[in-house]
């Protein structure tokens, strides 16, 4: 039994773990194979799971007759693996050999697919379903096999004593078949055939704080019991067939051998070398140091979160006077849960490869009672009437003479909803303005397990020393992130990636609430941070929909009022020029009110896509605002601020490299699979999109739980995709000698690059006066180019888009 179950985990690392939707955490689907280089780990995706590994050849000519790929890079990358051919031959030979992918799945493993999804989704059900499954804490196997008599789709099993008592019963039964050889491929074919349910179920074994888990256990061994038992029942092969080596080779050249490179890799890193050279040319060789700590102190400081849509608001606010932004993991270096005031959920709010060490929770404050009640008595009446109406909803008398009775009412609000966002939009805000809001009269505390002094010093000592910051402001704000969407299952995926798909407004205010502790500025101030008395730290959360950000400002004394307002007009006027700019990358066009359109996107039910999350993502620069600050870089950057000149020993850069940029890779990623092939690794058009359970959504009525980004996230239409399927750029302004020992340490980074999972790595050196230098892998580096890098000469005809 011992050896099944280190079997099944060694075919597990082949399935990547999927997230409930509520919490959307963004993952390489790829990522057990990212110990192999690209395009063979894009080859076993297509064997496993049927998914393509790099972009249509339509795709590449799109971006080859915009402009997007240089011919001289084009042509070298060619010329250095032996292919001489004009690119417009090999276009054409690429869209010849073309071919679509065609489903290999016999009519009985559709059906055991088909039975065992729909079990799945009953036994995973996260409080959706009014009816649940029986039994369920005796765990999924058990659960199952209680009730399989009972159902229609299971042929032949009239008693539940007729099947195997235990799970590991039955995959003894079923692999005692094959010899011992085939086991593996056996195990890693059944996890394979319903990824989307199979990373769920290892996500949430792996867990030991799910309390769904807790409550209803389920294994993968448990899985694949109930898997091979179907198998047994409904005639379904259980082995592979044993592919021939032309077999491995014929679904098309994704599937190239260990040491031929396709040539549609020759493509991409063609592209994402002249990405990679556009971002460099604008990049300012004169900014050796961040001009950070220069002795003129900035009206405000804004730390936001290195996420890409952050480079478009800190652009606009930068316009707005003398503020000075910086980017920093949106979690704030908290490692902890949330939980909100009047909510029952404990909610993660750091990444997934954080664990949580603290837990938050809003609590009032008992000179704000008033206002509490204000809010409680409002909350309160719309909770119970919500609860009212779902109850007369789903009771089994009720239901009927409801829909006689309130049919009328519900048509009339569906129709404001459809007809008149907007106005419901102004009603909602009208609601807002009268009715306080938590953090009006809410606290985090601090006590869960207790926040000691040394670790609050030690949270604010690392976001100062990441950031090198060495000069405060009056006012310094930390601004985490959320969405505003209505009706949108992948809301969560709009929300901030580093707090496990939560908003990251509760991370911002436990760093602005430790660092305005007396004791703890004091303790700063003795490890050498010169924070002035008159320095005050704002929590605040800015809305990735509507632009709009709001400062949790109750603890700000009256001293600062008057800087507080002025920055409150000026995050206005930064709202409504990021407002601009996001809806014409939404609609093409400008409109007349950009404000009140975004508005009107955040409560829209019909609105597939309210905004572009983080689609563009192409690259991730470490270093000072300095070193892009003139570049409109167009959302599609990560920016985490970084001084060399403030970390001599390159721990720092260490803790950026180990941890944002490891993230930020798997985000890339994500978004670059649901692009190239979007019905294997996203999760398909949200039209034809059905909710399961609370854990996720299906196509259509059933099947595979899809694991990625809808169509609406990555293409504009049908035919017009939005998202350029780049690997990730990494720019790092340091040291390169720093930059080489970091990765000698950190093999798993140096695999990330070395494989091709990070398409391009740089160095922008200021110790050798901004000298360029790309990493070969092997701890090696391209000498640098004679030419400074301002001088380099950007590809013409280059479209933005």
């Amino acid at each position: 039994m011992t050896e099944i179950k280190d079997r099944i985990d060694r075919a597990a690392d082949r399935i990547g773990s999927v997230w409930p939707l509520h919490s959307f955490v963004t993952a390489n689907p790829l990522s057990g194979f990212e110990n192999r280089p690209f395009h063979e780990a894009v080859a076993e995706g297509r064997r496993l799971f049927g998914g393509r590994g790099y972009p249509r050849p339509e795709i590449f000519r799109r971006a080859w007759e915009d402009g997007r790929i240089d011919p001289a890079i084009l042509r070298d990358e060619l010329a250095a693996n032996g292919i001489g051919d004009d690119p417009e031959t090999l276009l054409e030979e690429l869209a010849e050999r073309e071919t679509e992918r065609e489903s290999e799945i016999d009519d009985a493993t559709a059906t055991v697919d088909r039975v065992l999804a729909k079990w799945l989704a009953a036994f995973l059900d996260q409080g959706h379903a009014n009816w649940s499954m029986p039994n369920r804490e005796q765990g999924f196997y058990t659960a199952w096999r209680d009730l399989a008599p009972h159902d229609g789709d299971v042929p032949a099993c009239d008693d539940s004593d007729d099947l195997p008592e235990t799970a590991l019963a039955a995959l003894e039964d079923a692999l005692g078949e094959y010899s011992e050889s085939r086991w593996d491929a056996i195990l890693e074919h059944q996890l394979a055939a319903l990824p989307g349910w199979t990373g769920f179920i290892k996500q949430r074994a792996d867990d030991d704080t799910d309390p769904w888990q807790s409550e209803y256990p389920i294994t993968l061994a448990e899985y694949l019991g109930v898997r091979l038992v179907l198998c047994d029942l409904l005639d379904a092969p259980v082995a592979p067939e044993e592919e021939s080596s032309d077999t491995a080779s014929d679904a098309g050249s994704d599937a190239a051998g260990d040491e031929d490179v396709p040539l549609e890799e020759l493509w991409l890193s063609a592209w994402e070398q002249s990405y990679r050279r556009r971002l460099l040319t604008g990049v300012d060789e004169t900014a050796t140091e961040s001009s950070h700590g220069d002795g003129q102190r900035p009206d405000a400081q804004l730390v936001f979160c290195i996420d890409t849509r952050s480079e478009i608001i800190r652009r606009h606010i930068e316009n707005q006077g003398h503020y000075e932004t910086h980017g920093y993991a949106g979690f704030f270096g908290i490692p902890m849960q949330y939980q909100g005031y009047d909510s029952d959920v404990v909610a993660d709010a750091c990444p997934p490869i954080v664990e949580p060490q603290h837990l938050i929770a809003d609590e009032p404050e008992t000179d704000h009672g008033e206002t509490a009640t204000s809010h409680d008595q409002w909350h309160g009446l719309v909770h119970a009437t919500r609860k009212h109406f779902k109850r007369l909803k789903t009771n089994v008398v009720a239901a009927f003479p409801f829909v006689e009775g309130g049919g009328g009412a519900y048509g009339s609000a569906m129709a404001a909803r459809t007809l008149a966002p907007s106005a419901l939009y102004k009603l909602g805000t009208a609601v807002d303005e009268r009715v306080p809001s938590t953090h009006e009269f809410c606290s985090p505390t601090l006590e869960y397990p207790r926040l000691s002094d040394d670790e609050k010093v030690e949270y604010a000592q690392t976001a100062f020393e990441l950031m090198g910051w060495t000069e405060f402001s009056r006012l310094v704000v930390f601004a985490g992130h959320a969405s505003h969407t209505t009706n949108n299952p992948f809301d969560s995926s709009l929300d901030c990636g580093a707090c496990a798909g939560n908003p990251g407004g509760p991370n911002a205010r436990v760093l602005a609430t430790i660092c305005n502790d007396e004791s703890v500025t004091a303790e700063l101030r003795q490890r050498g941070f010169s924070i002035p008395e008159d320095t005050v730290f704002v929590g605040a959360e800015h809305n990735t929909t509507t632009d709009e950000i709001t400062l949790f400002d109750g603890d700000v004394p009256e001293s600062h009022r008057e800087d507080l307002e002025e920055l409150r007009e000026d995050l206005e006027r930064a709202r409504a020029g990021a407002a601009a700019e996001r809806s014409e990358s939404l609609t093409g066009t400008e409109p007349d009110d950009p404000v009140r359109e975004t508005a009107r996107r955040a409560v829209d039910w019909g609105e597939t896509r309210p905004e572009w999350g983080l689609a563009g993502n192409a690259s991730f620069v470490i270093g000072p605002r300095e070193l892009t600050d003139d570049q409109d870089l167009d959302g599609r950057a990560f920016l985490h601020s970084y001084d060399w000149t403030t970390d001599p020993d390159g721990d720092a850069l260490e803790l950026i490299m180990a941890g944002p940029l490891v993230v930020t890779q798997w985000i890339n990623n994500q978004y670059y699979f649901a692009t190239v092939d979007n019905g294997v690794y996203g999760s398909g058009s949200k039209v034809t999109q059905n909710p399961v359970g609370n854990v996720g959504v299906v196509q259509g009525n059933g099947g595979d739980l899809m694991t990625g980004l809808p169509l609406q996230s990555l293409k504009a239409a049908d035919d017009e995709p939005f998202h350029q399927p780049l690997r990730l750029t990494a720019v790092i302004h340091a040291p390169v000698d720093r930059v080489t020992d970091i990765l000698g340490t950190h093999e798993n980074v140096e695999r990330l690059v070395a494989n091709g999972w990070i398409g391009q790595l740089t160095v922008v050196d200021p110790t050798q006066d901004n000298q360029v230098f790309h990493y070969q892998g092997d701890l090696e580096w391209e000498p640098p180019a004679e030419q400074p890098i301002t001088q380099q000469a950007a590809p013409s005809s280059v479209s933005s888009d």
